[in-house]
């Protein structure tokens, strides 16, 4: 079993016409990359911002306006970031219709549809999505939101992502777990995938044989649950990790 692979070790490791269905899911880091701030830990969002004023439900009926304004700032941020090498190379893969490629993210950022990609399962919503309690989900694209009420029926719009003490949308969580499910290639990027239910995603790919391989900088907690483990960034991984 490989385990640990360096850079000169992993050139041309996967062929993708050996496999029908690959998924690759990815965490913070695979944006991080990008230049989109992460989250969690130093330098992260909820490091400098108190998320108790900006991103849970709590703070948006208080105060709408001051969400959505901050919102919008995070979506300028993300503009002005671009889709690197890993997120192009994943999109070619998909063009090339060599086997089926999904996509099963927990970022919220719409840097896989930037770079291309089409099939991508937004774990955690979209800021580039707005939702009314009543009419459900809209897109929105842009820097600043296109409006902040329902057209039909007035009421405030909220962006569609999850916030702390938001629940994952079960639909959404059974669309992905469907995908890891059927999948024979499973590649996780850039996400210590220790939060449910992302911790039981490699656990569901070996139960149909998966081949499993992570990428990250530096070993997460789960990394014992891969077949192959590669230090590295998807930027400079992906490229060379498949064959031409």
């Amino acid at each position: 079993m490989e385990q640990d692979l360096s850079i000169s070790d992993y050139k041309h490791l996967v062929r993708p016409e050996d496999y029908k269905k690959i998924v690759f899911f990815t965490g913070a880091g695979m944006s991080a990359e990008s230049g989109v701030p992460t989250y969690r830990g130093k330098g992260g969002t909820w490091e400098k911002y108190n998320w108790e004023k900006y991103a849970c439900q709590e703070a948006f009926d208080r105060n709408p306006d001051k969400v959505m304004d901050f919102h919008e700032v995070r979506r300028k941020s993300v503009l002005e970031c671009s889709p690197h090498a890993g997120h192009e190379m994943i999109a070619n893969l998909a063009l090339k219709k060599k086997s089926e490629v999904r996509i099963v993210t927990q970022n919220i950022d719409g840097m896989h549809q930037r770079a291309g990609s089409k099939d991508v399962i937004e774990l955690h919503g979209s800021l580039w999505k707005l939702r009314c309690p009543v009419h459900g989900v809209i897109e929105d694209i842009g820097h600043v939101f296109t409006a902040r009420k329902c057209g039909k029926c007035d009421n405030r719009l909220r962006p569609d992502i999850v916030w702390f003490g938001d629940s994952l949308n079960r639909e959404v969580i059974e669309e992905g777990v469907g995908a890891i499910a059927t999948c024979d290639l499973f590649i996780s990027i850039g996400t210590s995938g220790v939060v449910w239910p992302a911790a039981g995603f490699p656990e569901v790919a070996k139960k149909n044989g998966a081949r499993c391989i992570e990428i990250n900088p530096e070993p997460s907690a789960m990394s014992a649950m891969y077949e192959t483990t590669i230090q590295g960034t998807a930027g400079k991984v992906l490229p060379i990790l498949f064959v031409p």
